[in-house]
């Protein structure tokens, strides 16, 4: 499975962003897509993931009522739609895909099989 992360940029703070990862190649093993975030000299972080079947969300708790993501299977497309953001939102996003519906924890990057490039979101005050 590959994946292409978009729509990052420059935003004030209390504006919205939707970020997109389209997804290719072996698309029919995708369980779960997740976004992850990393800060400069931080670790990677859970933001949100949707159960791709199912349309089950969830989500980090910094995030919770400000982000949504959803999906379009046509398409092969996840979508995080990112409103009220904050300074603290600055990073890099990435776009994950976990093939197992197993998996011990969503939460968890180490449970994710394949990434995306990133795109960089900076949220200025």
């Amino acid at each position: 499975v590959q994946l292409q992360a978009s729509g990052g940029g420059l935003v004030q703070a209390g504006g919205s962003l939707r970020l997109s990862c389209a997804a290719s190649g072996h698309t029919y093993s995708m369980y779960a897509m997740g976004w992850f975030r990393q800060a400069p000299g931080k670790e990677r972080d859970f933001v949100a993931a949707i159960i791709w079947s199912t349309d089950r969300t969830y989500y980090a708790e910094s995030v919770k009522g400000r982000f949504t993501i959803s999906r379009d299977n046509a398409k092969n497309t996840n979508y995080l739609q990112m409103n009220t953001l904050k300074p603290e939102d600055t990073a890099v996003y990435y776009c994950a895909v976990d093939t197992s519906p197993y998996s011990a924890s969503y939460y968890s990057a180490r449970f994710y099989d394949y990434w995306g490039q990133g795109t960089l979101v900076t949220v200025s005050s």
